[in-house]
């Protein structure tokens, strides 16, 4: 693995991710991030990496579903591994513009594996990073393994499950080396804030009102997004290839309570006591459509076959990521106020440049 291409690594989990290939693992080899610099990518956030590490890192800003960009991309840098992390990937902007998710996460996928497919006799490893939304929805108890059958109910967990099926059948039917993770809800530094945790860390710092789906029921297994990283290149390196590997956190938690726990941190860490407690602000809304009701996932293969587990409780995680983005506001406020879209804008105007 000399020359490894990292699709979409300017967004939160391939932030992570190279960010902990390049000042804490064992790899040694050169990265080519490719990212299209949508609106959840955020260059800046390796700004510093880019300087440190100039002989080993390269972005390339380029759309994944660009044959011709691509190809140059994989022959100019020798690719010789892929790590998969680009994707359309928030649930509700699926429901309401479902055609994007379509054309990144199936067509880009497609595009990818084809390539490789071409470059057969250099690929080491073509690794998919996927979801456990694919599964669809649990009941009270019970668990997702690598046995689940698919069941999506989202058009995002759909176009997931297709690219998952994409990359299992490229492995069976061409040989192209490949291995797939499914992995619970990631949570961590670098996470852009509409999503669950940073929006109710945000609002809960600024006074504002914390929107909670439904009854707040809804449970979801957690997952620090260090060691989401910390898995995928534990896959990567000892993995068999063709397998999937199911990542967990073991951090089952209902939303409310997940809420409530935001809530009570940043209360310690800001003390405004003339405001009263912060989970008066917790605001029931009405449920989006097809909200699965519990995920969880049994994370024994990876376990017991490549001896992982996660280092961070739930507990330690979200203090963790409750102290970034406390400690980060510029880089919220920045985000938040279009600022960094304009300095693309500025920086990146000539798309597919390679």
């Amino acid at each position: 693995m000399k020359n490894m291409l990292v699709t979409g690594g300017y967004g939160f989990i391939g932030t992570n991710f190279i960010q902990y290939l390049l000042e804490e693992s064992d790899y040694g080899g050169r990265i080519i991030n490719v990212d299209n610099l949508t609106y959840a990518a955020n260059p800046q956030n390796l700004a510093h990496l880019a300087r440190r590490f100039s002989d080993r890192y390269v972005f390339i800003h380029a759309n994944i579903c660009s044959r011709e960009t691509m190809a140059e991309v994989f022959d100019r840098f020798h690719i010789d591994t892929i790590c998969h992390f680009a994707a359309e990937s928030h649930v509700d902007r699926s429901i309401v513009q479902p055609d994007a998710f379509m054309h990144t996460n199936i067509l880009g996928t497609f595009t990818l594996l084809e390539l490789a497919r071409e470059r057969k006799a250099r690929i080491e490893l073509f690794h998919h990073i996927s979801t456990d939304e694919v599964f669809g929805s649990l009941g009270d108890e019970g668990y997702f393994d690598e046995q689940t059958a698919y069941k999506p109910n989202s058009p995002y967990s759909a176009s997931k499950a297709a690219s998952d099926h994409l990359v299992r059948a490229y492995h069976t039917t061409y040989g192209i080396p490949v291995t797939i993770s499914t992995c619970s809800n990631n949570y961590g530094p670098y996470q852009f804030p509409e999503k669950l945790i940073p929006l109710m860390i945000i609002n809960a710092r600024d006074y504002k009102p914390l929107p909670v789906y439904g009854d707040g029921r809804n449970v979801r297994d957690w997952l620090f997004v260090l060691d989401h990283c910390t898995a995928i290149w534990r896959i990567m390196k000892q993995g068999k290839r063709g397998e999937t590997y199911a990542i967990g956190g073991n951090n089952e938690l209902e939303n409310i309570a997940l809420v409530e726990m935001i809530c009570d941190i940043v209360d310690e860490r800001k003390r405004e006591t003339a405001r009263g407690p912060r989970q008066e602000l917790i605001t029931f809304v009405a449920d989006r459509p097809g909200h699965d009701r519990r995920y969880a996932i049994d994370a024994t293969k990876i376990r017991t076959h490549l001896n992982w587990k996660p280092m961070e409780s739930f507990q330690t995680g979200i203090r963790k990521t409750v102290t970034w983005y406390l400690e980060n506001r510029q880089w919220i406020d920045h985000i938040q106020s279009g600022e960094y879209q304009r300095w693309i804008e500025t920086n990146y105007t000539r798309r597919g440049e390679v």
